[in-house]
């Protein structure tokens, strides 16, 4: 970043002049990644540019200077002295600029994006944090920014597997080592094809005057009277960062609103074209909410949730009630969410 600029080069000129340098890979070009460049390149009079074709026209479009721009392709390596940098572009993850590049006499894996994660730590490597919190935060990056690109990764995974890995180094967040590169491999293949955990469900809603409230309450009973998990999430007290990272191992997801003015809450509308945008797949969605006279909220969800143009999930039958509901209304709720629950899990 440009704003961190003078510190980066104070810790390369801890370890050698600038001026020494002459050989800079760009694997991705995005601003946290290439925004103190121009300032850099001026302490690097002798310095080639190794990057691919998007990374060149994106930095020249970003920078405006034809530096000396060294253009790679996948499968291609260069030779640094003892040791050799191999390049593997991974379009759209999650950039079209974006590349890996590996050092095999080392079995180092500089993955760019790919397996990053926002921690801000003093340790350098993951072993050295609680697992828990740094798969969470693997799978909180995944979630939120490469979700969507979900089949290129399946690719790279595939090319990436063919390497001899020791050690990845993203460029956001710790280190992996051999330690847990398997379990971060793993986790990778699960989240990039969409493998979710058939027995739990995601409850998210925002409520007006609790009887929304009512229904998601009444909503998770059934999936628990039905052996799932249910997880509810209210989007006043909750970030939809968070919410997606829930999103992605959770089967069934349910949403609900009010109706206000003809529609659902603006809450509610900003989470799901979130959703809609990182796009999530092999969910079962489900509608709910209440109405006091139009209803126009509950048909909204279920298309925004089920349309294939909109997020495309295969959807439960909607839950709706008028003003507020009564106990046996509740009821009969339950009894026929656990029956489509059943069969859904009977034909899995």
């Amino acid at each position: 970043k440009s704003y961190l600029f003078e510190e980066m080069l104070s810790r390369i000129s801890d370890i050698i002049d600038p001026s020494k340098i002459d050989v800079l890979i760009q694997n991705h070009t995005e601003m946290d990644h290439s925004g103190g460049l121009p300032e850099l390149i001026k302490y690097l009079p002798n310095t080639s540019i190794y990057t691919n074709a998007n990374g060149i026209k994106a930095l020249k479009r970003h920078f405006k200077q034809d530096w000396n721009f060294n253009e790679i392709k996948s499968g291609d390596s260069i030779k640094i002295g003892k040791r050799t940098l191999t390049f593997l572009t991974t379009p759209m993850v999650h950039w079209p600029d974006n590349q890996f590049t590996y050092c095999p006499e080392e079995k180092i894996l500089f993955s760019n994006d790919g397996f990053g994660q926002h921690i801000a730590s003093n340790e350098r490597f993951a072993k050295e944090l609680p697992a828990g919190i740094v798969m969470e935060e693997a799978k909180k990056y995944y979630a939120n920014i490469v979700l969507p690109y979900s089949k290129q990764v399946q690719k790279v995974l595939e090319e990436a597997g063919k390497w001899d890995i020791n050690m990845i180094c993203p460029s956001h967040g710790v280190i992996w080592t051999a330690e847990n590169i398997p379990e971060i491999l793993s986790a990778y293949h699960n989240w990039a094809y969409n493998i979710a955990d058939d027995y739990k469900a995601l409850i998210i809603y925002d409520t007006m005057w609790k009887s929304t409230q009512k229904l998601a309450y009444t909503i998770s009973a059934a999936f628990e009277a039905e052996g799932i998990r249910a997880q509810l999430v209210n989007l006043q007290t909750n970030h939809i960062s968070d919410i997606m990272t829930a999103v992605m191992d959770a089967k069934f997801i349910a949403v609900g609103s009010p109706t206000l003015n003809s529609s659902i809450l603006p809450t509610v509308a900003a989470f799901l074209y979130y959703l809609k945008g990182l796009s999530p797949r092999n969910k079962i969605g489900l509608a709910f909410g209440s109405y006091g006279w139009g209803g126009q909220s509950i048909p909204i969800l279920h298309q925004l949730l089920g349309d294939p143009k909109e997020c495309g999930f295969a959807m439960l039958e909607p839950v709706q009630v008028q003003y507020i509901p009564d106990e046996e209304e509740l009821t009969r709720i339950k009894s026929n969410l656990q029956r489509q629950i059943r069969e859904k899990l009977n034909a899995m």
